[in-house]
This record gives structure tokens, sequence and C-alpha cells, in this order.
């Protein structure tokens, strides 16, 4: 699956502090925002732990280790 970039309106502060972000931050951002968006739109047969178990295995598959999603969670 290819990324797709989305322009989504938010406010000056949101922006700016996005801006600023590391690159891992803003990794972080851009899943948890996908996350949520595919939450918000999957059928209502569709739970939230199976799209996070596609997200896993699709990020595993582009080579995503435990040690590597270790080290972007655990940035602040």
């Amino acid at each position: 699956m290819t990324n797709t970039t989305i322009s989504i309106p938010v406010d000056d502060s949101t922006a700016l502090a996005y801006s600023q972000a590391s690159v891992e931050q803003q990794q972080k951002i851009q899943l948890l925002l996908s996350l949520r968006v595919r939450e918000l739109f999957a059928p209502s047969d569709v739970l939230l732990p199976q799209i996070m178990d596609d997200i896993g295995a699709k990020a595993e598959a582009r080579g995503l280790t435990p040690q590597i999603l270790e080290t972007l969670l655990g940035e602040e």
C-alpha cells in the first residue's frame, strides 16, 4: 500500500506544533491519525482490533520491527 498525502485544515498552533516536531514525532502523529480515520470510517462490523492487526501486519511487511516501534513510541 502506498502513502497518499492529504490536506487537513488545522488551527495555527496545531500546525506550528506539527512543523516543529521531530520526524519520529510526526510519524507517530501520522500513524495515530491514520488509525483514527480508519476507525471512524470502518464498516460497523469491523472492530478496532481488526483494523490495528491489519495496520500492524502492513507495517511489519514494510520492515517495522518491535525494536523500531519501541524506539518510535519511547521518544517524547
